[in-house]
């Protein structure tokens, strides 16, 4: 058993009661690789941002969780080493299934965990998120659950379809089951392909697809119903079109990736949406990165030579949205 305390890490029930006060939202930034750490820390450490480090089920079987845990303990270190005297940052489980990889997660020093029966009939998806609760506040490791389901692909994650959150519900599932935090659905999608083309409009100048608002009316009512619960938004990229440009340019084949605009994700930030999960926007940003500098140096094969750029462009993505889109900066001095 391995106490996340000891690691250095914090769980999400502070940082959510503030950034729920505050107005503003968490980066929960996903993570598979050393680089894509490094460029988080550094983000969060020169911005002064309260971070989540997020780790999937098939990121914990890609990294190994041995190592996942002392990356974690490393982070921290190498904030302090940044500048960042008094980090806050958690380790998070993300889109756990069943309950012994929530329980798994505890035990190796995670901070928090999600735990997803939103796919289960409404009763065993309580149930579920009870025993985890049970399990994880032991160890005063925080607990998100999920209720709705969000269209698109994300590792093992995949629904065809969404369906909203029932505000009607809201109440109910939060009392019996215990968690801290509640993932909803208002039309946020996983993966880069958050919208089918006849769900969206064309911009006439540009071509670009145009995708359809957020359902702000939904989180208001479980706003109303929840006043002060901390609210979370999956599947939450913008995928800018910079980098599928770069990406197409240089031998990819993207077409029609579309993500969540910018503006409706401040919009829902300065709400009880408090923590906001992007994943997609960096692979983006890491895979641009890389096929522009094996394109203009098709001789190249240190990886540093181009794993180091990808890196430097994950840097300015994440503070970008730190500072522009989520209002975390500064949050954590």
């Amino acid at each position: 058993m391995v106490n996340y305390k000891d690691l250095g890490l914090v769980n999400t029930r502070e940082m959510f009661a503030k950034a729920v006060d505050g107005g503003y939202a968490i980066p929960a930034f996903n993570f598979n690789n050393m680089e894509q750490l490094q460029a988080i820390i550094k983000a969060c450490a020169e911005t002064k941002s309260p971070v989540i480090l997020q780790v999937s089920s098939g990121a914990r079987k890609y990294a190994n969780q041995t190592l996942l845990r002392y990356m974690a303990e490393g982070a921290v270190q190498y904030a302090k080493e940044l500048g960042w005297e008094h980090p806050q940052i958690c380790l998070h489980l993300d889109h756990g299934d069943t309950f012994e990889l929530c329980k798994s997660c505890v035990d190796f020093g995670f901070s928090s965990v999600m735990i997803d029966g939103s796919s289960l009939p409404y009763e065993e998806n309580i149930a579920l998120t009870k025993r985890v609760v049970e399990y994880a506040h032991q160890y005063d490791v925080t607990v998100e659950a999920e209720l709705g389901v969000l269209a698109g692909v994300e590792d093992d994650v995949v629904a065809e379809e969404s369906h909203y959150t029932k505000p009607e519900e809201v109440i109910d599932f939060a009392t019996r089951s215990g968690c801290d935090s509640l993932a909803i659905s208002i039309g946020t999608s996983h993966g880069a392909y958050k919208f089918k083309p006849e769900q969206c409009t064309r911009d006439p100048q540009t071509g670009r697809l145009v995708p359809p608002p957020l359902a702000f009316d939904v989180l208001a009512e479980i706003e109303k119903k929840l006043p002060g619960f901390p609210i979370v938004l999956h599947g939450s990229s913008s995928v800018p079109q910079e980098y599928v440009d770069i990406i197409n340019a240089n031998g990819g084949n993207m077409p029609d990736a579309v993500g969540v605009p910018e503006d409706q994700l401040r919009k829902a930030a300065k709400s009880a949406v408090c923590k906001i999960n992007i994943d997609s926007d960096s692979r983006l940003a890491f895979t641009a990165a890389v096929r522009k500098v094996l394109a203009e140096k098709p001789g190249e094969f240190d990886p540093r030579k181009y794993c180091g750029p990808a890196r430097d462009e994950m840097v300015k993505l994440y503070k970008h949205k730190i500072i522009e889109v989520l209002g975390s900066d500064g949050k954590a001095e």
